[in-house]
């Protein structure tokens, strides 16, 4: 009797041995991707469902067994109505018990968002649409939206005082607003640092219109050691209600960028930007300006 006890144990921690050795080989072991491979992005677009995001892992060849991951998937929890969407990275030695892991639990890999000095809010809204899931049209109706600027305290003309020149981490699958908001978090941050609203405010100057003359002043000279000197003529000039005379105004009310001299066609044009014709600053920023620029 008690051999026949022992050789049930013995049959069943075969079985269980054998069990878990399955496990460990089909689930626990493969890695996805091998060692020494290159990680791997993957974006699900916002509203995928789970086939979508399946066909695309196997078009990336990231399921090596397409049955046992759909079992994971629903032991899982991570197969369901509404999926987890955006940009993720899947690295070498991942197994698939860790990528549905991560892609459950919606571990994103940000992705850096470049401004630069670009021109015009359209110009903004190209660039963030290179690295993040909304289209530059979507973005540029939000920033055109006069409604929504007023909520946050901007016009179309002002607006591009809100982008500060820098590199910014991001979700992939940020929305408009989303990408909105943190700029303007970013912005309200920039200008507490180093003093700059005391140093602005010093001057008589508010925040918007230190960034518009800065705007200038980018566009007059790329050599830091010249815009201090460039920045005080302008200034100057501003304070005693002098026209600024400044060529890159007179550009851009012309939307004339690719002269590469200034004339009486561009100076003698009827525009509030052409500050030739016209005394105090423009309405807004003529681009971008990089913080140099601003400092």
């Amino acid at each position: 009797m008690f051999k026949k006890i022992l050789l049930g144990l013995s049959v069943v921690l075969l079985l269980a041995i054998g069990a878990a050795a399955y496990v460990y080989f089909r689930v626990l072991s493969p890695a996805v991707l091998p060692a020494g491979a290159e990680t791997v992005y993957v974006t699900f677009p916002t509203g995928s469902s789970y086939e979508q995001i399946e066909q695309q892992l196997q078009a990336a060849n990231l399921i090596p067994n397409v049955s046992t991951f759909r079992m994971l998937a629903t032991r899982l929890g991570y197969k369901r109505d509404k999926m987890r969407t955006g940009r993720f990275a899947i690295t070498p030695g991942m197994t698939m018990l860790d990528m549905i892991r991560d892609l459950r639990n919606g571990r994103q890999a940000p992705v850096n968002v470049v401004l630069t000095t670009e021109r015009e809010p359209e110009n903004v809204a190209a660039k963030a649409a290179r690295f993040i899931e909304p289209d530059s049209l979507t973005i540029v109706a939000l920033m055109m939206d006069t409604v929504y600027l007023d909520s946050i305290g901007y016009t179309p003309q002002t607006l591009m005082t809100l982008f500060i020149p820098n590199s910014y981490e991001f979700f992939w699958n940020t929305s408009p607003r989303g990408f909105m908001e943190r700029m303007i978090k970013e912005h309200d941050l920039f200008w507490s640092k180093n003093q700059r609203r005391d140093k602005a405010k010093a001057l008589g100057l508010t925040p918007e219109q230190v960034y518009t003359m800065a705007s200038i002043v980018e566009k007059e000279t790329l050599q830091n050691d010249e815009k201090p000197r460039m920045a005080g003529v302008y200034y100057n000039r501003f304070k005693i209600n002098m026209p600024l005379q400044a060529d890159p105004t007179a550009v851009f009310a012309t939307r004339d960028f690719t002269t590469k001299r200034v004339t009486t066609y561009h100076t003698g044009i009827d525009s509030p930007y052409n500050t030739y014709k016209y005394t105090g600053l423009p309405p807004g920023p003529i681009t971008m300006s990089s913080i140099s620029s601003i400092d």
